[in-house]
């Protein structure tokens, strides 16, 4: 009798060692899915970023343009909407920080 309880002690141990090792497998499989998941995030962020900035660069061109044929009212407009753009995100941000 004592040698069957014996055994049912060792295999409840078993068990919980099983139990214990499926736990940390199972932790390990989900750090992996979150890290390849923040990984698939980070690469979107950077393609969004990569296709922002050639915008930019062709903005810029032909805001360049722009002010390189001389109309000075369309170079004023542009000046006064950049200095109001800066001066609401100034202050906005200021409220709230």
């Amino acid at each position: 009798m004592s040698e069957s309880y014996e055994r049912e002690r060792q295999n409840n141990s078993r068990l919980d060692e099983l139990s214990a090792k499926v736990s940390a497998l199972r932790g390990v499989t989900v750090d992996i899915y979150d890290n390849a998941r923040a990984q698939d995030v980070i690469d979107n962020t950077s393609e969004t970023f990569s296709s922002m900035a050639g915008q930019m660069k062709g903005s810029a061109s032909r805001l360049t343009r722009m002010a390189a044929s001389g109309n000075k009212i369309a170079v004023f407009k542009l000046s006064a909407i950049i200095i109001g753009v800066f001066l609401v995100l100034y202050y906005g941000l200021k409220l709230f920080i």
